[in-house]
């Protein structure tokens, strides 16, 4: 195993914190379905600010996973899609996904557990 402090592991790290973050990962699938303005990314992940959309698909553009193309109409038009790169992604976010789904009940259970047995310590 890496040592935790070595430049691949922060590497890794720093790679792991954006396509773990919940907005990429809504944003990646989204882009699944194919090429999409910002306006129609904002309406399939309505929890979304703006601010957070423009960030989330600036850093996505930045690490190569998303590509933006202006076109110079009146107004621009702003499409965004998936590289190839991007377009990778999707099978193992979508694994993350399905098993996050396969989980949700025994994991609110333990939750519910973990929170009682908390509230009796606390109660004692």
């Amino acid at each position: 195993m890496k040592d935790a402090h070595s430049p691949a592991c922060r590497t890794i790290s720093s790679l792991l914190q954006r396509v773990g973050d919940k907005w990429t990962v809504l944003v990646v699938m989204s882009l699944g379905d194919g090429t999409k303005r910002f306006s129609e990314l904002r309406r399939e992940i309505p929890s979304v600010s703006q601010r957070m959309l423009t960030l989330t698909l600036r850093n996505l553009e930045r690490d190569g996973l998303v590509s933006r193309t202006v076109t110079p109409t009146i107004p621009p038009r702003v499409d965004y899609e998936l590289t190839e790169m991007g377009r990778s992604l999707r099978e193992p976010v979508g694994s993350l996904a399905d098993w996050a789904l396969k989980h949700v009940d025994t994991i609110d259970r333990a939750r519910e557990r973990f929170d009682a047995e908390q509230d009796e310590a606390k109660a004692a």
